[in-house]
């Protein structure tokens, strides 16, 4: 099953919240008690993130935490990065050299085909997105049934 972790998904929470409106500064604590997520675990992510470049930080007694660009220029893509490293169906679907059977196998090249479009659609889909603030709304009827026919037929 593909799913990401509860810190990931804690971190899409905490730049949501960042995002509206994203040039504020907003300290951890703050953060903490509009996304309900305890103040440590926050922090936490906002370590990661500012490590990865998603988010800046301003020391100080008005300091705080900010994003680092736009919202509607951090791809899902680039939060699952930078909270999970780059993601990866197989061992050889992120390229050559990882799997010791790849110069038999038939199947890679449809994994790797299958990583690229789940990348791709991690790319096209942005924290702007993610945080309510784009006019774009998923086609969830549509996936709703998708995932349904998918169950039935396993």
């Amino acid at each position: 099953m593909l799913r990401i972790s509860k810190l990931t998904d804690y971190a899409t929470v905490v730049l949501a919240a960042l995002a509206e409106p994203p040039e504020q500064l907003q300290t951890a604590a703050a953060l903490a008690g509009r996304t309900g997520i305890a103040a440590p675990t926050v922090s936490k992510l906002l370590k990661q993130l500012h490590r990865a470049g998603l988010v800046t930080s301003t020391r100080g007694l008005h300091g705080g935490y900010q994003l680092a660009r736009p919202p509607a220029q951090i791809t899902v893509a680039a939060i699952l990065d930078a909270l999970e490293g780059p993601m990866n169906l197989t061992d050889c679907s992120g390229g050559h050299g990882q799997c010791g059977i790849e110069h038999h196998c038939r199947v890679a090249p449809v994994w790797q085909r299958l990583n690229v479009a789940i990348r791709r659609a991690l790319s096209d889909v942005t924290l702007a997105e993610l945080a309510g603030l784009d006019a774009i709304q998923p086609r969830l009827p549509t996936l709703e049934h998708e995932i349904k026919f998918a169950a039935r037929h396993d």
